[in-house]
């Protein structure tokens, strides 16, 4: 009987394995502390009390005030509720809204939607690395510019945007404009000044950093003007109606005091294990292109996250590449995983095209991310594994 082949997960960009100690509190609230937040018995007071304390947990860590957490499902949730909350508020003050062609799909797409409903959207390119310039957001912004939404670190390439910046500027050109982020891959990997970057509304999911799934949080500034995309009960001040999740959101804060504390050594080590992995790559296979700013090799490179490389691979199909990672027990992915199963129209995805990649990278481009969980091992044995996979596969393709 043949052994099983060990596991190496490296696709911690479309979610990480819930930590132990975060499930060990969700368990703990879905059979002991089951109570309904808005019930006015004694459980229902006591699931009430872990929200609040959940929030005040949150919103110490994050530099905010308590009322200014508001709990989602999840980053898409937090991105639809930030941008189409905003801008049909402020629709009487303008209808321009303000993105990068290197948006997660619950950015571009709620962009998208709103557009069918009569807004106009800039969408600015990136440069060669997927880098935003902020003085190209500043001069996009006019006087009936509603929002501005710009992520903190791409998904698929993990280039990291100069907040503070971009926020600055923003907010010299016009300071009625909203300024929102997308920091699902950015929390617990990089420093967030939420107040120090004049960000007005920030998302957030738990899955990303060893949090539940089913889970996120929107930031939302005090005297932000924002409407409800959800109506029923009124929970969270009537912005965000449905029956808190209460296991969720126990959950959620235990995992992030845990990234958010642990930040400064998980960015340490990964940063060490990314460039280590990145040379042994380019020196064990030949004609691979490192996407995105990790590719520049600087361990000062402050604009590239510690757990994310992008890696292209002439020559091989993505999806046979990773099929024949996976035959090894090694699990990556082909771009982004929330838009992996989409019909695809044009090769590639809209960040790698952005990019500027030719044809052949952009069919041929694969996703490696890490987390706090990562090995150095893990990662000897991807290449090992690349380095006999990739001259294999393009003898027969």
């Amino acid at each position: 009987m043949t052994s099983p082949v060990p596991e190496i997960y490296l696709d911690n960009a479309a979610t990480t394995r819930c930590d132990e100690a975060v499930a060990e509190v969700v368990r703990q609230m879905f059979l002991d502390d089951y109570g309904n937040p808005s019930s006015m018995h004694r459980k229902g007071y006591e699931a009430e009390q872990i929200v609040r304390g959940s929030s005040a947990a949150i919103a110490d860590v994050l530099g905010v005030s308590p009322e200014e957490i508001i709990f989602t499902s999840g980053g898409t949730e937090s991105d639809n509720l930030a941008l189409l909350g905003c801008a049909r508020a402020g629709k009487r003050r303008g209808m321009h809204l303000i993105t990068t062609a290197i948006e997660h799909a619950a950015v571009a797409k709620t962009m998208e939607a709103l557009q069918e409903e009569g807004f106009e959207v800039t969408i600015l390119p990136v440069d060669a690395r997927g880098i935003i310039d902020p003085g190209a957001v500043a001069e996009a912004v006019r006087e009936d510019t509603v929002l501005v939404s710009v992520m903190a670190v791409n998904n698929e390439i993990g280039s990291v945007q100069d907040l503070k910046e971009i926020g600055r500027l923003i907010k010299a050109k016009n300071p009625a404009v909203l300024f929102h982020t997308d920091a699902v891959q950015g929390l617990g990997k990089i420093p967030i000044d939420i107040k120090g970057s004049r960000i007005d509304l920030l998302s957030v999911s738990g899955h990303k950093f060893h949090g539940p799934k089913g889970t996120g949080i929107l930031y939302v500034r005090k005297g932000t003007k924002i409407q409800p995309i959800l109506f029923g009960g009124g929970q969270q001040d009537g912005l965000r109606s449905g029956t808190d999740n209460v296991p969720g959101i126990a959950g959620l804060s235990k995992a992030v005091m845990m990234a958010v504390k642990g930040r400064e050594e998980f960015a340490g080590r990964l940063t060490g294990l990314r460039d280590h992995f990145i040379q042994a790559v380019l020196e064990n296979v030949e004609n691979v292109r490192i996407n995105g700013p990790a590719a520049s090799g600087d361990p000062e490179n402050t604009q590239a996250a510690p757990h994310i490389v992008s890696l292209s691979v002439p020559g091989v199909r993505a999806e046979v590449l990773l099929h024949a990672l996976e035959d090894r027990g090694i699990y990556v992915s082909a771009g982004s995983a929330c838009s992996s199963h989409s019909a695809k129209k044009t090769p590639g995805t809209p960040t790698l095209r952005a990019l500027g990649l030719s044809e052949e990278c952009l069919t041929s481009t694969i996703r490696l991310s890490f987390s706090r969980e990562t090995t150095e091992e893990e990662l000897d044995c991807t290449v090992e594994a690349l380095k006999e996979i990739v001259p294999a596969l393009r003898r027969f393709q």
